[in-house]
């Protein structure tokens, strides 16, 4: 062993426990060992950021920034008012989402699968009043075990074809990994609906729970809303599954509360309801449903695309205390709209735009993104923290799918790279007005990118120096004299390992020479071997920086390093039980 390969042994351990202890933070540790491994000669100074630009580094900050697209799109919306149903329980959330992401990531990069899947899991959380840790992780494995159906569905998949092709003149076909993945993938989606959630440890999560603030809002039944000429017991049903409590339907200016379920709603009636901001938004956008101010409504249409719900609390002494948004003409001198009012238990009579503002009153807020600050301040009120939500566009979800459907397909098929695609895709909404350009920055897990891109160089170091060509000598050494398949089983143990600390693209590349050389010496055919690594290249679930999909859960799920084992461990273990009969039956030695 060299002295390169000593030190970034030693170096690998101590990251490790580090980031296991949890004592430290996950980017201060990667980062603090990447200058050690520099100071220290094992990674070369011109090589020490160049993590920093790796693709999948590129790729983790750009689906982050995609998915925000999706959401405020309305795509997200669309998916859970199809699928998610609120008050299914725990493992049959699991197991619906685990499907979906699993059918996706079959036919598209899994990155992509969750980057669609990952907005709806939180959402469906937060209005379930549950943290998202319980299900982002189930939801993160479940992707990456459907991608190894197919030839597309995984990077591994692909590097073990080409190499097949190198080595042996005819790569896998696009449906070949479909016996070996399918079983594996199955049977880990129903470890993980059944078992494997159990098995996270659940902590407080502030972003999961309700709403503080239930708003007084106002929306109205235009012409071409879903829900005109249907019932009140439908709008009912609506307004549960958003979180949203119908109080009254206002029509020809009179209030009207405790309707019969069967009474026919009209275009023109105004929807009183109680709920949070989100799920007005969802209600909205949902149904169709448009601001309750009709006559100044042209004061917001240029600013549509940039608009933002903000939450402002209203201090004594405030501009608007004592006053009314009409009077004040918040909606034409601001272009700004009143959504809503929170007030401590209290009524309001009246429509909302008319009606009193008073101190100690929490304002919900239509207001231009760019704007929403000054226009708060001019109101003399005070932001609420955490307190803003994009608005969501559902007349831009065409357009918003059809960009990122046409960038998974040429990314798919190899017209252009995985990270040129998705920047294409943020591009595209930037241009087409569907993200705000600060979106593209505020989006963006920090913390996660600098634990990537100061982790992918040691990586590169531990192959460059040799260690893994020293662990792969090992086992061939190891598996001499025994039978072929105990020699694939060690192959899966390996890789898999190697996939849990290195990029599983690298793992891939260097595992696939192994298992040839391993099945030339045993004179048996390489195909198993190949179908094992490109299995356990994929199948890193012991850590967050062994799959992207994993990275791209550990912000929003608020995830530490030490919390992936306790579920992955018994997972992996799975895999290797029932991947390797099915690799021995489908692909004999």
């Amino acid at each position: 062993m060299t002295q390169d390969q000593i030190v970034l042994f030693a170096l690998f351990a101590m990251v490790f426990a580090a980031l296991v202890s949890g004592r430290w933070r996950y980017d201060a540790v990667a980062f603090t060992a990447l200058l050690a491994a520099v100071l220290l000669g094992v990674v070369p100074p011109a090589s020490a950021f160049e993590g920093f630009g790796h693709p999948a580094t590129l790729v983790v900050a750009l689906v982050l920034v995609v998915s925000a697209g999706l959401t405020r799109a309305g795509v997200v919306l669309a998916i859970t008012r199809r699928f998610v149903r609120p008050g299914r329980s725990l493992g049959g959330h699991i197991a619906m989402m685990g499907a979906i992401g699993g059918l996706l990531s079959a036919f598209m990069n899994n990155v992509a699968a969750l980057a669609i899947l990952m907005p709806v899991d939180v959402s469906t959380a937060r209005q379930e009043g549950r943290s998202p840790a319980r299900t982002l992780m189930p939801l993160s494995f479940a992707t990456i075990l459907g991608g190894m159906v197919t030839l597309i569905g995984t990077p591994p998949n692909i590097i073990v074809a080409t190499i097949r092709q190198d080595t042996l003149g005819a790569p896998f076909a696009m449906f070949d990994y479909a016996p070996v993945g399918g079983i594996v993938a199955l049977a880990g989606l129903v470890f993980v609906a059944l078992a494997g959630w159990r098995l996270i440890p659940l902590r407080e999560d502030a972003d999961a729970r309700p709403e503080l603030a239930a708003f007084v809002a106002e929306l109205v039944i235009s012409e071409d809303s879903a829900i005109a000429g249907k019932t009140v017991g439908t709008l009912q049903d609506e307004a549960d599954r958003a979180g949203a409590t119908l109080v009254a339907v206002i029509r020809d200016g009179r209030a009207r509360s405790g309707l019969p379920p069967e009474t026919e709603l009209c275009a023109g009636d105004v929807l009183r309801f109680e709920a949070g901001s989100e799920a007005l938004d969802a209600l909205r956008a949902g149904l169709g449903l448009d601001f309750a101010d009709q006559r100044r409504k042209h004061y917001l249409e240029a600013e549509r695309a940039g608009l933002v719900m903000v939450q402002a609390a209203v201090p004594a002494g405030a501009r608007i205390v004592g006053k009314s948004a009409e009077s004040v003409g918040l909606i034409w001198r601001q272009g700004t709209a009143l959504m809503g009012i929170s007030r401590q238990g209290r009524g309001i009579r009246g429509p909302l735009r008319k009606a009193t503002v008073r101190a100690g009153d929490v304002l919900l807020l239509l207001a231009p993104q760019e704007d929403a600050a000054r226009v708060i301040d001019w109101l003399g009120c005070l932001p609420m923290a955490a307190g803003n939500r994009a608005l969501t566009r559902p007349d831009q979800t065409a357009a918003a799918v059809a960009i990122f459907a046409f960038a998974v397909f040429a990314a798919s098929f190899g017209l252009v790279d995985l990270p040129v695609a998705l920047g294409c895709v943020v591009a595209g909404y930037v241009g087409y007005r569907i993200l705000p350009l600060a979106d593209v920055y505020t989006q963006i897990e920090w913390p996660v990118i600098v634990l990537l891109g100061s982790m992918l160089p040691l990586g590169a170091a531990l192959e460059t120096s040799g260690g893994t060509e020293l662990i792969a000598s090992g086992l061939l050494r190891l598996s001499a004299g025994a039978p072929a398949w105990v020699a694939v089983g060690l192959l899966m143990i390996v890789t898999m390992t190697l996939s849990d600390v290195l990029n599983n693209t690298a793992t891939a590349i260097v595992a696939a020479p192994v298992g040839i050389a391993m099945a030339r010496a045993l004179g048996a055919s390489p195909d198993p071997f190949l179908m094992a690594v490109a299995v356990a290249a994929s199948c890193a679930f012991l850590t967050p920086i062994g799959h992207k999909n994993n990275m791209l859960i550990l912000g929003p799920g608020q995830y530490r390093f030490g919390d992936y084992w306790r579920m992955g461990l018994p997972l992996e273990v799975l895999v290797i039980a029932t991947g390797l009969p099915a690799i021995l039956f489908f692909w004999p030695l």
